[in-house]
């Protein structure tokens, strides 16, 4: 089943445009959502997760018309918002048989042999028995990963998933949603461009509520191709250089800065030909 966003627009109360005639359709597989911290990512995350109603537009996910039907919709979704909570005293088998339960599996024998593969699934079996208050942010990260997917769900959202993770925690969790995305729809809204470019076979870049590029990671960087210049400059010559051309990122290199900028021709003198990526790509549009 493929998830269709059509023109889906949302204003909060104090006047803020979050989302602005967004249209999507995401198929089957991994989906990754990219942009910056205000985007309205997290907004559109929750407006399709029936968290909250858009001013205008139209979501359908299958046969179901999200915004019409909003209990069909909970019925086969699985949702990992950025933050939640857990109660910290309880066992992590015991709040996983407890969202089971919610989710409809209300037969014991039948919940517990889930309960337990969910666990088996996410590597938590073994701490099963313990509190969930003395578990690391990927453990439970891991742990929200199970309770999205308890009931089996068809549509997967997960809103920042590595934030905050350590390398190993972060690998882990992009292998597991990896392994669920080659048979759902799996969502992956981000900021973190590396992990959309190692999961996703498409993307959608947003910024300022509006979809600004979206396709195949691999087709957005080749638009990137023959564009994209890199130079070595002192530090003090940054802000200098940033007024003269569209410089989309900058690092430091042993003391001094090496500046990478978008532009259709050959800048000048002491610049080179950079191979793009997608991070290249991401910035560009966040920065027009």
């Amino acid at each position: 089943m493929s998830l269709r966003i059509e023109r889906i627009g949302k204003t909060y109360p104090n006047g803020v445009r979050a989302l602005h005639d967004v249209s999507l359709t995401i198929e089957p597989g991994m989906f990754g959502l990219l942009g910056p911290n205000g985007a309205g990512k997290s907004t559109l995350m929750r407006t399709i997760a029936t968290l909250q109603p858009p001013d205008s537009g139209r979501i359908q996910f299958g046969d179901i018309d999200v915004l019409c039907e909003p209990e069909r919709l909970r019925a086969t979704l699985g949702y990992l918002p950025q933050e939640f909570g857990l109660y910290p005293t309880m066992q992590a088998e015991a709040i996983l048989d407890h969202f089971a339960t919610l989710k409809g599996l209300v037969n014991p024998a039948e919940r517990k042999e889930q309960v337990s593969a969910m666990l088996h699934q996410v590597n938590l079996y073994e701490v099963r028995k313990q509190a969930v208050g003395g578990f690391s942010g990927g453990m439970k990260q891991r742990l929200g990963i199970a309770i999205a997917l308890a009931g089996s769900p068809s549509l997967v959202i997960v809103d920042e998933p590595t934030a905050g993770l350590d390398p190993l925690e972060r690998n882990r969790l992009l292998d597991l949603l990896a392994d669920i995305g080659e048979q759902v729809v799996v969502i992956l809204s981000t900021h973190i461009v590396e992990d959309v470019q190692e999961l996703c076979s498409q993307v959608a870049i947003i910024n300022k509520g509006q979809v600004v590029a979206q396709g195949a990671p691999a087709r957005l960087i080749d638009d990137m191709r023959g564009r994209l210049w890199r130079r070595t400059i002192p530090r003090s010559l940054l802000a200098d250089f940033t007024s003269r051309h569209q410089v989309i990122s900058h690092r430091l290199s042993a003391g001094n800065t090496v500046i990478r900028v978008y532009a259709e021709a050959h800048p000048g003198e002491g610049f080179e030909p950079a191979e793009p990526s997608l991070e290249d790509a991401y910035m560009r549009k966040v920065l027009v």
